[in-house]
């Protein structure tokens, strides 16, 4: 599923991604390591991993990231992704089932 992604749309999951992994307001060791392992399924180049490495540690701005924005091709992998991100760690933060149920609902709604 990863490989319908284009470059943009690959650094736009990373995005979201790293923004969900700051919803507790703390990253930990597992979800860097979850990060890790989606750049490199994810094949992204120098350049996008560095940016990748920057949000994590500062989050993206919430204006950067728009559910709206995200193709609906692809809505799929971006919640699994998400999902993912805020499994890694083997404890689901409230922030972060609110945000992802938030995260799921907008995307529905816009469909």
């Amino acid at each position: 599923m990863l490989d319908e992604l284009d470059g943009a749309e690959r650094l736009q999951l990373m995005k979201f991604v790293c923004s969900f992994a700051w919803a507790d307001l703390e990253i930990r060791p597992e979800e860097r390591e979850f990060v890790s392992r989606l750049v490199r399924r994810l094949e992204l180049g120098r350049d996008e991993a560095h940016q990748v490495e920057q949000w994590l540690k500062l989050p993206p701005p919430p204006e950067a990231v728009d559910p709206f924005e995200i193709p609906l091709a692809h809505r799929e992998i971006f919640i699994e992704a998400v999902r993912g991100i805020i499994q890694a760690d083997g404890e689901v933060a409230p922030e972060e089932r609110e945000s992802l149920a938030l995260l799921e609902q907008l995307l529905r709604d816009a469909a």
